[in-house]
């Protein structure tokens, strides 16, 4: 069945900021809305490859008083490849602590999945995030849309110009597509595995191109212990 799809993060997002508040925060900043994009090598998800493609990846998103509302996107030059459309909100509690929702699309016209408006289209996760000086921590559920409900759990600690991290779950993240020499006897139901899927390293620079404007670069080698699966990412932000 369709239904009229209305992103509950937008109104969430309108009830939560007063008007006199947005008004004063133009007042004092430019703007609390940022642009951009990033040109990636490799679009890789928590341990997957998405697309096998070169990925662009545009975003705008707005940082209201604690609370950011967002909208991100993925798309590869292969069609279909790998295309998505996202939208995220997010509240951060004391500069540490974050809780959220992400409104994952994947727009596909050989599957049949270009209705926007359509629930049955959309995966909603919840997201919660802690940070203390280096060490970061992130715990993810999908609510909507995945019959396993998947979790995600990923940690990461930055060494000052390298940052390593590390992500476990199960579910989409452990289905038997996903592993080479796949035996259905020896485990019938790998999805309910919650197995090590992300582990890595990432490293990033500023290229000066003026004195008052530069291009940030970054790379990443990445593993995915249960596919055996590694890669080597290249990224340029605009």
């Amino acid at each position: 069945m369709k239904n009229f799809y209305l992103p509950v993060f937008f109104a969430i997002a309108l009830l939560l900021i007063p008007v006199d508040n947005l008004k004063a925060q133009e007042e004092e900043e430019s703007s609390p809305v940022s642009v951009g994009a990033d040109l990636v090598s490799r679009y890789i998800w928590r341990g997957t490859d998405f697309g096998s493609s070169p990925s662009i990846q545009p975003c705008i998103e707005a940082n209201i008083y604690g609370i950011t509302l967002g909208a991100w996107g993925a798309y590869t030059h292969n069609a279909p490849g790998a295309q998505e459309a996202d939208l995220y909100i997010s509240y951060t509690f004391a500069d540490m602590v974050s809780v959220g929702f992400t409104d994952y699309f994947f727009p596909d016209d050989q599957a049949g999945l270009m209705d926007y408006f359509s629930d049955s289209n959309h995966v909603i996760e919840f997201n919660a995030g802690f940070s203390a000086g280096d060490f970061s921590f992130s715990a993810n559920i999908n609510l909507m849309n995945d019959n396993d409900n998947s979790l995600y759990f990923e940690a990461g600690y930055s060494f000052g110009f390298i940052d390593v991290f590390v992500g476990a779950g199960n579910g989409i993240y452990t289905v038997e597509t996903a592993v080479p020499d796949y035996d259905p006897v020896v485990d019938p139901d790998p999805g309910d595995e919650f197995m090590i899927v992300n582990f890595g390293i990432s490293a990033s620079k500023d290229i000066k191109v003026t004195d008052s404007y530069s291009i940030p670069v970054s790379g990443s080698f990445i593993i995915n212990p249960y596919t055996r699966t590694p890669f080597l990412v290249f990224g340029i932000s605009f």
